[in-house]
């Protein structure tokens, strides 16, 4: 019996499938590597707050680089606008499309520019070259819908056969706040995907363009599999999961559900939420898909190929107009904060299908501080970042502390590229002790980052867990909320005026623990007590077991 693979009248080897496969994820992370390299921007060269991808000529995914999960839900939206706004046959070598729309393809939210290149072979297109990076602009906005968030940039050519669109850049560089790092960034951007035509074109100049394009066709089949495969060895049955989301720009609590059927080899996932608010914490769908796709590969099988063939399985729904699948014009900036807690959600949802795979809950926020300012010669200063907290404890080990979780990737921004870029202090910046929930094995801890302005500034803060706690699981206790402590600084609605010599700190939430606090290791005690993780008078009221005496 024959082993090759019958594709599009092709016949090709698993063998060459995998080899062909590890080359288009080579390819995805050294676009991303080039990327952060050559860009300008702290947000982009330092925390590395941008994704890379490749995608088959019909605009399915091929592979996409471990960066960012969220970014998925701008690649997915991108290619099927390009390819409904602009006929194949008029589709040039050294074409480049822009986009960061939400609603017209491009993005789940406008700060993320996402350009794709289409990669020709022989007349034809093989694959795209596609990557979005988060542009630090739009700062000092409001958002109470999509029109107060930045310039709406639908698919539209940048590049028309490798020449310039001057007029389309200067539209879009006189709509931005720091046109200069804007442009750096957008060549940085243009560098990754000539980087991955050129090495998309070598691969198929060496396997032969039909022998790629089937092996791209087996590996989303193959991905198809081994979903289907690992929900299949879930128990049947549907699942549900509520919890509650605040937010510094609102008042109220919202309360999210999710209730999860998984029959054979098939799971449909379905949320309901409260009508989309006059704030920007709104996911349009492509946010939606994007933030499921990531949480169940992590439970199903974390080793399934990043590509489109994953997603066949599975049936994703909201009701429209809703937090978690807005419509127009809802305001969407602040989506990634709403995404980390529909993955809490699924994660809930199926802990008793999957015990062992599941994590207590997060810190539950992407949480934001954005700051913005004028430099002495008149022109604008930006600076973004998002700051780590503590993961959830898992079934075997406790939750690691200080980290980006599930639908942000980003790094930490070094203290030195802050202070030498921006008029800003960091006075403090430190792991919050005790904050990670009790259990047999512990949530990880939130962290403190406090700030002192050297110059007048305004700070727009985006997170949540301030009002309520990240659960734990089995027994496990809730992890720490966060705080933030402005002192007398005026304060509202996440909106801080700081003038110079002001202090703010921010606190994030710390993780849930998993397991009744009863059953930790006495040595494991011992251990947070000596690294300074927990006091030895918490320790006695949390931990009876460890019999610490004096």
């Amino acid at each position: 019996m024959s082993t090759a693979l019958k594709l599009d009248h092709v016949a090709v080897d698993p063998i060459t499938v995998e080899v062909i496969g590890s080359a288009l994820s080579s390819i995805t992370e050294e676009m991303g590597e080039a990327l952060v390299r050559a860009s300008h921007s702290t947000n982009i060269k330092e925390r590395r707050d941008c994704s890379t991808a490749l995608f088959d000529p019909s605009g399915a995914t091929l592979c996409q680089a471990e960066h960012i999960p969220m970014h998925l839900g701008s690649f997915i939206d991108m290619l099927p606008h390009i390819l409904k706004r602009h006929p194949v046959d008029q589709i040039r070598p050294g074409d480049v499309f822009i986009g960061n729309d939400a609603y017209e393809g491009g993005g789940t939210h406008l700060p993320d520019f996402v350009l794709a290149e289409p990669i020709f072979d022989g007349g034809q297109i093989v694959a795209w070259a596609v990557n979005t990076a988060h542009h630090a602009d739009f700062a000092d906005r409001g958002h109470a819908h999509i029109f107060q968030e930045g310039l709406r940039i639908p698919p539209i050519r940048l590049y028309r056969a490798g020449e310039l669109q001057q007029d389309v850049q200067e539209l879009i560089l006189l709509n931005c706040q720091v046109p200069r790092e804007r442009l750096s960034d957008l060549r940085a951007q243009m560098a990754a995907n000539r980087l991955g035509v050129l090495r998309m074109q070598a691969l198929c100049a060496k396997y032969g363009r039909d022998v790629v394009l089937a092996a791209g066709d087996a590996l989303q089949d193959y991905a198809e599999r081994k979903m289907r495969a690992g929900i299949n060895a879930i128990p049947d049955g549907t699942y549900r999961f509520n919890d509650v989301y605040e937010n510094p720009e609102i008042d109220n609590e919202l309360a999210f559900s999710c209730e999860i059927t998984v029959a054979g080899d098939t799971m449909h996932l379905h949320f309901d939420a409260p009508p989309q608010v006059r704030a920007g914490l709104n996911m349009t769908h492509t946010a939606l898909l994007a933030t499921v796709y990531y949480a169940v590969k992590c439970l199903v099988d974390p080793t399934v190929l990043p590509n489109a063939g994953l997603a066949r399985p599975l049936t994703v729904t909201a009701t429209e107009g809703t937090v978690v699948n807005c419509s127009y014009p809802a305001a969407v900036n602040g989506r990634c904060s709403t995404c980390q807690r529909v993955v809490d959600l699924v994660f809930g949802a199926l802990a008793p299908a999957v015990p062992d795979r599941v994590i207590a809950a997060t810190n539950g926020a992407n949480t934001v501080a954005h700051f913005a300012g004028t430099n002495p010669d008149g022109s604008s200063w930006i600076y973004l970042e998002t700051i780590g907290g503590g993961s959830g404890a898992r079934a075997t080990k406790d939750g690691l502390d200080g980290v980006q979780v599930h639908m942000t990737n980003t790094s930490n921004l070094p203290v030195e590229a802050l202070e030498n870029e921006y008029p800003l202090t960091l006075m403090r910046y430190e792991l919050v002790d005790g904050s990670g929930g009790a259990g047999a094995h512990r949530g990880g801890m939130g962290l403190r980052r406090v700030y002192r302005a050297e110059a007048p500034c305004r700070l727009r803060l985006d997170g949540s867990r301030m009002r309520t706690s990240p659960w734990g699981l089995a027994g496990g206790l809730d992890g720490a909320r966060a705080v933030i402590e402005a002192g007398d600084l005026p304060y509202d609605h996440g909106l801080v005026l700081m003038k110079a010599g002001d202090v703010l700190s921010i606190v994030t939430a710390g993780g849930g623990g998993y397991g009744s606090p009863e059953r930790r290791d006495p040595a494991l005690v011992a251990r947070d007590i000596a690294e300074g993780r927990l006091t030895r008078d918490a320790a006695r009221l949390i931990y009876p077991q460890a019999a610490l005496d004096g």
